[in-house]
């Protein structure tokens, strides 16, 4: 039997849009996958060439390094000050991790006590809540604004008075929603105000566009004071399969959380460290053709919509669009819908929390012409619901 904090965890939205896509793909259907935010475009050759190197060494043999290897605790050090100007002790103030939702997950479970409250944006990326909820603490849903920003004084003093950790994410994942480097510092005085431990989840930091510069919280003076910030390889080097990413920030919380994994692991895959730090050592050449393409599939979607009479603006950073459910549908059979007529899989809102109902998300993780094709049929399949 599982354990009671696994118990109490309601079931994964995103396996019952597994459940559903199996069953229409057992029927014979073919299905254009925009759901699940899985990269589909190539490795990059100088890391693939990294790999190949390494695959032969006779240290592979061996156990990981329980912080990072060198070479990737270095070349993401070195990442950080070219890209945000952040100078970090890569011996204390960063360290490897098996991807970025693991993560966070052992952050939280390395900081939380069942008394504590995690503070999350009421639509999240869904780690957020369960991490929280297996470490026996409670969530607290913090409501946003139309601006994406976060409703702090909505918090009661109550909340505050247990809470031990702020979770951000922007680029946001789902709403596509980002902040400035003012904002972020509004974030970290709130945290250290209040005592606590600032989360960024910075999965999106290279996937901006029309000239977007996305920031770091660690770029805010005082920062590393209270927070921590997670980088991964996943969606800006296209290397999710390789699970690989890094924390940095505030040596104490990283103290602890190498702690927390010295005891349930150890460490990450040489092989997937030395790919980073080749992906985070070629950043400037890897990163324009990545998002040179995703820009083409964005501005390829959104221009159909926009054909199809849907007038949405085109997000500023991301792989995705956060989209309302059109009229005469619900977030279940307006997905069900899709996969039924046109074959498009999309991901309900409420995956995200219940304050992501009436919406869905769009993963730009097919060619511009394919998604072409799945924004017609998306707008096509609305005014069918419409005109009901």
């Amino acid at each position: 039997m599982s354990s009671r904090s696994l118990q109490a965890i309601p079931p994964y939205i995103f396996w019952e849009l597994d459940a559903r896509r199996t069953a229409h793909r057992e029927r014979g259907r073919t299905l254009v996958d925009l759901g699940i935010g899985s990269p589909d475009q190539a490795i990059p050759h100088v890391v693939i060439e990294a790999m190949q190197r390494a695959i032969v060494d006779r240290k592979l043999s061996g156990y990981p390094d329980f912080h990072g290897h060198p070479m990737f605790v270095s070349a993401a050090a070195q990442y950080m000050q070219e890209r945000f100007g952040v100078t970090l002790d890569p011996t204390r103030e960063l360290m490897a991790l098996a991807g970025s939702k693991e993560g966070i997950a052992e952050l939280v479970l390395s900081h939380c006590n069942a008394e504590d409250v995690v503070l999350v944006p009421e639509i999240y990326y869904p780690v957020y809540e369960r991490a929280t909820r297996l470490a026996g603490a409670t969530p607290v849903f913090v409501p946003i604004f139309a601006d994406g920003t976060l409703n702090l004084a909505s918090i009661s003093a109550a909340d505050l008075a247990r809470a031990r950790m702020l979770i951000i994410n922007y680029p946001c994942n789902p709403t596509t929603a980002t902040v400035t480097a003012l904002e972020l510092a509004r974030l970290v005085a709130f945290a250290e105000r209040h005592a606590l431990v600032l989360v960024s989840d910075l999965a999106y930091s290279e996937l901006s566009y029309d000239g977007f510069r996305v920031p770091s919280v660690l770029e805010v003076p005082g920062a590393m004071k209270v927070a921590v910030e997670l980088h991964t390889c996943s969606k800006s080097f296209n290397m999710a399969g390789l699970r690989v990413a890094f924390i940095a920030g505030n040596a104490a919380v990283l103290a602890t959380l190498d702690a927390y994994r010295a005891n349930i692991g150890y460490g990450v895959s040489t092989l997937a460290q030395l790919a980073g730090a080749a992906a985070f050592e070629n950043h400037k050449s890897i990163v324009p053709p990545v998002v040179a393409e995703y820009t083409l599939r964005r501005d390829a979607f959104v221009a159909s919509l926009h054909r199809g009479g849907w007038h949405v603006t085109a997000p500023h950073a991301t792989m995705y669009l956060w989209l309302d459910v059109p009229e005469g549908f619900d977030d279940w059979s307006w997905v069900e819908a899709l996969m039924d007529g046109p074959g498009v899989v999309v991901t309900p809102g409420l995956a995200f929390g219940t304050a992501g109902h009436g919406h869905f998300r769009v993963s730009l993780v097919q060619p511009a012409d394919v998604l072409t094709h799945a924004a017609e049929a998306i707008t096509q399949l609305a005014a069918v619901g419409a005109a009901r």
